[in-house]
């Protein structure tokens, strides 16, 4: 049965939302219509979670660094991926390339802040792409490079465009503070340990959600997407990544809570957003757990998406009525909704915490079409990350990790029908599992001093994919890649 959550029962929030969404059309790039859905690029640390070193937090007012505007992050990252060939028996407009692929990508941004009072912060972040995944980042579940991603086969302007524009207001419950470090969209100097947070503005969902120590940054860490992101997460974004949207928290070192209402895209993986946010957002609930002295940290995430969404079995049943293919966009209507679930957990083993583990969990209904994110229904993810202490390399990191994930009973026959996806279509389907295993080495280095501002990273990373795009008659498949990261 179809509803509706109308924005009368969540008067604050919906109000707030409206503020955002005509704050976010100042200074703002114009949306431009693409296809394809592009992850937000290297979100940053949970400012939700309980400070690494608890010696750091004292009683006392809460301060920034500086009342002045400042800029608090910069990268460059480039990376050279190639795609092996693969069997490949018959293949569809967004199958992987049979012959196999090779694609380099960059990415530059600028990250400021500015503190104007202590309760009160705005960011803005500046970013450009060049370049597109292999095989246009098309294929596959997990798609294989998390930081432009399918952003060069969406047909988007390569040129600046203006990532996140909000600001974040905090309200002190209790006099403990804790010290924070400069890093991307967060001011240096210290914050109350318990606290009350709003943020308002053109942001990231994984900004504040399914946030992961060790697996949470593609730019540093794992590059398919399965593994810095819960992909059956179909969380609000347009095709670069970023939304609209407004998240009120209550923060805690030993358990966080936060919910979040974004704009949703105007239709599947559309840049545009659709500003009719009483008929299309997302809204989402994430409680972090931390009391454990172990530092174990445990997320438990819930969401909701409302949007002009396409229905799998109305689909197939049209298309076996009308003899044709099944077309999921053909008959989307307003008001129709997808909800998950999803369980993130890291556990710190050694070295400060350099050397964990970490896995993923999540579900969601699979009746409607995906709108955001990738074709992931059911998704499972676990690995870890090793300290290079260990080989007298005390910043350099070693990672390894597995992949399992499944699509729901009617988006699979949606696909074996011959039906398309906005990633998937090979145009038919033997089902199976997708598989993924995925391992990085991460070389880093300080320069011009040690330890000083500027680090630079270099690495190699291979993955390798069994059932690629969930069809058993093709593959397997593997990717090799060499990525350099600099960072202020």
């Amino acid at each position: 049965m179809n509803y509706r959550v109308p924005c009368s029962l969540l008067p604050a929030l919906c109000g707030a939302l409206a503020l955002a969404c005509a704050g976010a059309r100042i200074g703002l790039a114009a949306d431009t219509g693409g296809a394809a859905a592009a992850p937000p690029a290297a979100p940053p640390a949970d400012s939700s979670a309980a400070p690494a070193d608890t010696s750091a937090a004292r009683t006392g007012p809460a301060a920034p660094a500086s009342y002045w505007p400042m800029l608090v992050g910069a990268q460059y990252t480039f990376i050279d991926q190639n795609q092996s060939s693969l069997r490949s028996p018959y293949r569809g407009p967004l199958s992987l390339d049979p012959l196999g692929d090779t694609q380099a990508t960059n990415t530059i941004g600028f990250y400021g802040g500015w503190a104007p009072v202590n309760w009160g912060q705005l960011y803005m972040d500046v970013e450009r792409f060049d370049g597109a995944g292999v095989s246009n980042a098309t294929g596959l579940g997990g798609l294989t490079n998390g930081d432009v991603v399918r952003e060069g086969a969406s047909g988007i302007k390569k040129e600046f465009y203006i990532a996140r524009l909000f600001t974040r207001f905090m309200l002190p419950l209790g006099d403990a503070v804790q010290v924070v470090e400069r890093g991307k969209d967060q001011l240096p100097g210290t914050e109350a340990a318990t606290r009350l947070e709003l943020k308002v503005g053109r942001m990231a969902v994984l900004d504040d959600f399914d946030q992961n120590r060790y697996a949470d940054d593609p730019r540093t860490e794992f590059l398919n997407w399965s593994l810095w992101a819960n992909t059956a997460y179909d969380y609000a974004a347009n095709t670069r990544g970023y939304t609209n949207g407004v998240v009120l928290g209550y923060i805690s070192p030993d358990w966080s809570l936060k919910y979040g209402v974004y704009m949703m895209p105007l239709r599947a993986n559309f840049q545009t957003l659709d500003y009719q946010t009483e008929l299309a957002h997302g809204q989402n609930l994430e409680l972090r757990l931390s009391p454990w002295s172990t530092g174990t940290v445990v997320r438990l995430l819930g969401y909701l998406n409302t949007a002009r969404m396409g229905i799998y079995q109305d689909a197939l049943a049209i298309a076996a009525a009308q003899h044709t293919l099944p077309d999921i966009a053909a008959d989307d209507q307003n008001g129709r909704h997808k909800y998950g679930f999803g369980i993130n957990a890291e556990q710190p083993l050694a070295d400060d915490g350099d050397t964990g583990l970490f896995l993923r969990s999540g579900w969601n209904d699979g009746k409607t079409e995906t709108f955001a994110f990738t074709e992931v229904d059911q998704q499972f993810s676990f690995g870890g990350q090793l300290s290079g202490v260990h080989w007298d390399r005390r910043d350099d990191r070693f990672g390894l990790a597995v992949v399992d994930e499944g699509l729901s009973a009617w988006h699979r026959q949606y696909l074996a029908a011959g039906g398309c996806g906005f990633v998937l279509c090979d145009g038919r389907l033997n089902y199976g599992h997708e598989q993924i295993f995925e391992s990085y080495y991460r070389l880093d280095y300080a320069w011009p001093e040690s330890p000083g501002p500027v680090r630079w990273q270099l690495g190699p990373d291979f993955q390798y994919i069994v059932n690629p795009g969930y069809n058993r008659d093709r593959g397997p498949v593997h990717f090799w890649a060499l990525r350099l990261h600099v960072e202020y």
